[in-house]
């Protein structure tokens, strides 16, 4: 951890098993809207968790952090349990009032291969984290920075845009929003993408081949 801070605040849970980046990756080939629809539109983050940085594309693990309002210590520890892949995801309880990830946990986030964030609450220097390549959504931005004082929980399960979040499961994201795959619906989940699909390209047909014929413009 680079800010030296004690964290004896901060619990940690044992190891959490990750779905593999094959099992995962056809989540990321079609709209997040398509996941959720597979998953009964259940898991789907709610809307005031939106899109904040210019990548508008999210697939990976999720590694949940549980934090006091306004305060990132437990996040600063949480990197340190970071595998290639991950998705940070934080209940920072809905607080808007101070920032929890910046620019400077961002530079950590790229070093530990972390693809991206999810935060109910707010974070700060969105160009810059843009610029990493981060796709971080959140609640809100603004410059306050945070504290770091704890406590803080990492691996548990947390509460993030309305949807519990286990450590472990795949988030989904694109510029629509964050669908949560529970680790153990996966498989489910990729088998059911096809036919959502199928249906909806159908129904697509259907109705381009029930509009009306346009008049021809004439001068």
């Amino acid at each position: 951890m680079f800010i030296g801070a004690a964290t004896d605040s901060v619990s940690i849970a044992p190891s959490w098993p990750r779905p593999a980046a094959a099992e995962i990756r056809r989540l990321g080939e079609v709209p997040a809207a398509n996941v959720g629809d597979a998953l009964q539109r259940m898991t789907v983050l709610d809307g005031g968790i939106r899109l904040l940085t210019g990548r508008a594309a999210l697939l990976g693990n999720a590694l949940t952090v549980n934090v006091r309002s306004g305060d990132n210590l437990a996040i600063h520890r949480a990197l340190d349990e970071a595998r290639p892949g991950d998705v940070l995801v934080v209940n920072g309880q809905g607080d808007v009032t101070r920032a929890l990830v910046g620019d400077i946990i961002g530079e950590i986030m790229v070093n530990a291969g972390v693809v991206g964030a999810v935060v109910d609450g707010a974070v700060r220097d969105v160009q810059a984290l843009s610029n990493m390549g981060l796709a971080v959504y959140a609640r809100a931005v603004t410059p306050a920075g945070p504290f770091k004082n704890g406590p803080g929980a990492i691996g548990a399960p947390v509460a993030v845009g309305g949807v519990v979040v286990e450590a472990g499961d795949v988030l989904v994201g694109d510029a629509d929003g964050v669908v949560v795959v529970p680790r153990h619906r996966v498989r489910e989940v990729v088998d059911a993408l096809d036919g959502i699909g199928e249906n909806e390209e159908a129904l697509r047909r259907r109705i381009l081949a029930a509009r009306p014929d346009r008049p021809v413009a004439t001068r």
